[in-house]
C-alpha cells in the first residue's frame, strides 16, 4: 500500500492536504499540464491517427512488435476540516508512451507533445533503447497470443462524471457532513475529502488492436475524532464503509456522508470509554470492510507472478507462494470453502477495465480454488512462464490481462486485478456469524497493518471492535490488532457469508515497482469467521 509521500507525488497535492494522510510528507510536484495544441488535437479525435504514426515509425526503425498509448489523466480532490475548505486540487496531464520489442528486448519512450514528429521520435527512441538493452538480455521476451481488437470502445460504470459537478456542490456536501459529526458531544475534529480520477486512454498495437476507454474513480473520505474531556485520550472513526469505487458522482450521493456522519462521530466517542482488549486467542468475525485489506496483503500480493519469481525483491519484496512448481495445484492456502477469484470485470470495481495495457481483454480466473493455489496474476510477457502448468491443465497459455501503467509516461507491467473472496453456498451474513460464535471479536473497517517481505507474517487493526459473548455483541473494545501467519490464518476460516453479504472495498494506491507506480484495486469479500486467532493490545506501553 502506498504512503503519503507517494500519494502526494502522484496527485500533485499541496501541503494543506496533509491533514487527511498519515506519514512523512515528501517533495510536492504536479505532472505538467497538457500542451494546449496537443489537447486540442486529442479532443478533436487525432489520437488514433497519431498512434498509427508511432507504430509505423517503430516498425520502420526495426521493432518486431510495438504498442502505443495516448492518455489524458485528470484528478480532482476537495479537502475540508470542520467548517473550513482546506484545499482544492486539480491535475491534468496528457501524452503518448511507446513500447517496442527488438530482438526480444523492451524499449520505452514518451512525449507530452501530440504531433506526428513527436510521437514518431518517441517510437524511434524506444527502438534505440531496446537495441541497447540487448547487451543485458538473459532470455528473449515471448508474448502470449492475444486476439486482435480492431475497434474496441469501453466506458466505466459511472453515470455522472464527477469532474463536471460544480465545486460548490462538493463543498456543500462535505461541510454538511462535518456539521453532523460535530453535533455529537465529544467530537472535536472532522476531516473529509472527495477524491476523483478520470482517465481517457487510447491504445494501439502492431498486432492489430485499437481501443478507446474512459473510466472514473470516486473516493469519499471522512474521519471524526473524539477527545476525552480531560484530554487524556483521543479516538478516531474513519467512514470506511464509503469505499473507493470505479463509479461517478451518483456513488458519492449513495454513500450518504451526511446521514452517516453522526453515527461515525458517535462511534468515535464510544471508543473513548471502550474496554481495552485482553491479550489472547479469539474467534474473529471480520466484516468485508476489514477483510479486504488482509486479502490484498496476504493473497493479492503473494500471487503476483513477478513477485513470486523474485522480480520485486529489491523494493516490494518476494512471496512465500514460490516457486510455482511446488505450489500450483498442491499448496493448501485455506479450507475447501475458500475460493479466491482474480478479475477485471466486476462493475464499479477499481481495477475493472475493458482491455489491459497489453491490449488484452482480461478474464476471470481462480487464484485459489477450493483452498488450493490454482494460478497467478499474469501479463502477456509472464503467461509463457507458466506454459507447463497450463499445458498440464489442458488450457491455452494466455495472459489474464493484468498489465497496467499509471501514466502515459510509465512502462506497463504486472499489476493486481480485483482479487476477491467469493461467497459461500449458504445464504448467511454478519449477524448469523456472530450468533454462531461463543467467544470472539467482531471487527469493522481497516486500520494500520504491517507485513513481512514474503507476505507470511502480519498484523492488522481495524476501526471498531465488538466483544462477542454467547452469540451476542457484549460491548465495544479498543486497542485490538490480530496477528497472522498467512496459511494458518486462512486455514482457520470456517464460516463465510453468502451472496447477499458480498461487498467491495479497496484502495486508490497500491504501490509497486521501481520507479514506483500506483494502481487502484478492489477486493470483494463476505463476512467471515476465523477460529482461535492471536489478538494483541496495541494500547499497552512497555
Amino acid at each position: 500500500m502506498i504512503d503519503r509521500r507517494e500519494f502526494l507525488k502522484h496527485s500533485g497535492a499541496s501541503a494543506a492536504a496533509l491533514a487527511v494522510m498519515t506519514a512523512t510528507p515528501g517533495q510536492l510536484f504536479a505532472a505538467p499540464a497538457p500542451d494546449a495544441p496537443s489537447l486540442a488535437r486529442f479532443q478533436d479525435g487525432a489520437g488514433k491517427e497519431l498512434l498509427m504514426v508511432a507504430l509505423t515509425a517503430a516498425k520502420s526503425a526495426g521493432a518486431s512488435y510495438a504498442d502505443a498509448r495516448i492518455g489524458r489523466y485528470r484528478q480532482n480532490f476537495v479537502v475540508t476540516r470542520e467548517q473550513q475548505i482546506i484545499n482544492v486540487v486539480d491535475t491534468d496531464t496528457l501524452g503518448c508512451g511507446v513500447r517496442v520489442l527488438v530482438d526480444g528486448c523492451w524499449g520505452f519512450a514518451g512525449t507530452r507533445l501530440l504531433t506526428r514528429d513527436a510521437v514518431a521520435g518517441a517510437a524511434r527512441e524506444a527502438t534505440a533503447i531496446a537495441k541497447a538493452n540487448r547487451i543485458a538480455r538473459d532470455r528473449p521476451i515471448e508474448l502470449a497470443p492475444a486476439p486482435a481488437v480492431p475497434n474496441g470502445v469501453w466506458k466505466g460504470a459511472f453515470t455522472t462524471d464527477p469532474l463536471e459537478v460544480p465545486l460548490e456542490q462538493k463543498v456543500d456536501l462535505l461541510l454538511k457532513a462535518n456539521a453532523e459529526a460535530l453535533k455529537v458531544k465529544g467530537v472535536r475534529f472532522v476531516n473529509s475529502v472527495l477524491f476523483f480520477v478520470k482517465q481517457e486512454r487510447l491504445f494501439a498495437s502492431t498486432d492489430g488492436t485499437l481501443t478507446d476507454q474512459t473510466f472514473v474513480r470516486s473516493w469519499p473520505m471522512f474521519t471524526a475524532t473524539a477527545v476525552a474531556p480531560d484530554f487524556s485520550d483521543f479516538q478516531s472513526r474513519q467512514g470506511v464503509e464509503a469505499a473507493p469505487m470505479g463509479r461517478g458522482w451518483e456513488y458519492v450521493l449513495e454513500c450518504d456522508l451526511v446521514g452517516n456522519a453522526g453515527k461515525w462521530g458517535e462511534e468515535a466517542v464510544q471508543k473513548l470509554t471502550a474496554r481495552s482488549v485482553e491479550v489472547g486467542k479469539y474467534d474473529l468475525v471480520l466484516d468485508p470492510s476489514n477483510l479486504w485489506l488482509t486479502i490484498h496483503e496476504s493473497i493479492g500480493h503473494p500471487t503476483e507472478l513477478d513477485r513470486a519469481l523474485g522480480y520485486e525483491a529489491n523494493y516490494a519484496g518476494t512471496s512465500f507462494v514460490a516457486p510455482p512448481e511446488s505450489k500450483l495445484g498442491s499448496f493448501r492456502y485455506g479450507p475447501e470453502l475458500m475460493n479466491i477469484q482474480g478479475d477485471r470485470s466486476q462493475p464499479g470495481a477499481l481495477s475493472t477495465i475493458g482491455w489491459d495495457d497489453d491490449g488484452v481483454a482480461p478474464d476471470d480466473f481462480m487464484i485459489i480454488k477450493n483452498g488450493v493455489v490454482n494460478d497467478y496474476q499474469t501479463t502477456r510477457e509472464q503467461a509463457p512462464w507458466l506454459k507447463w502448468w497450463y499445458d498440464k491443465q489442458g488450457v491455452a497459455t494466455r495472459s489474464h490481462g493484468c498489465a497496467y501503467a499509471d501514466h502515459w509516461g510509465s512502462v506497463s507491467f504486472q499489476r493486481m486485478p480485483n482479487v476477491s473472496l467469493l461467497p459461500g453456498t449458504k445464504e448467511q451474513g454478519w449477524n448469523d456469524l456472530i450468533a454462531a460464535t461463543d467467544r470472539g471479536i467482531a471487527i469493522i473497517g481497516d486500520g494500520s497493518f504491517s507485513i513481512d517481505q514474503q507476505r507470511y507474517n502480519a498484523q492488522f487493526g481495524g476501526q471498531v471492535y465488538y466483544e462477542i459473548k454467547g452469540g451476542k455483541i457484549a460491548g465495544m473494545l479498543k486497542d485490538v490488532a490480530y496477528q497472522i501467519r498467512t496459511p494458518d490464518f486462512w486455514n482457520s476460516m470456517d464460516m463465510i457469508g453468502g451472496k447477499q453479504s458480498y461487498r467491495l472495498n479497496g484502495s486508490f494506491f497500491d504501490g509497486k515497482g521501481q520507479p514506483g507506480q500506483s494502481n487502484a484495486v478492489s477486493h470483494g469479500a463476505v463476512p467471515s469467521r476465523f477460529r482461535n486467532v492471536n489478538v494483541i493490545n496495541t494500547g499497552r506501553k512497555g
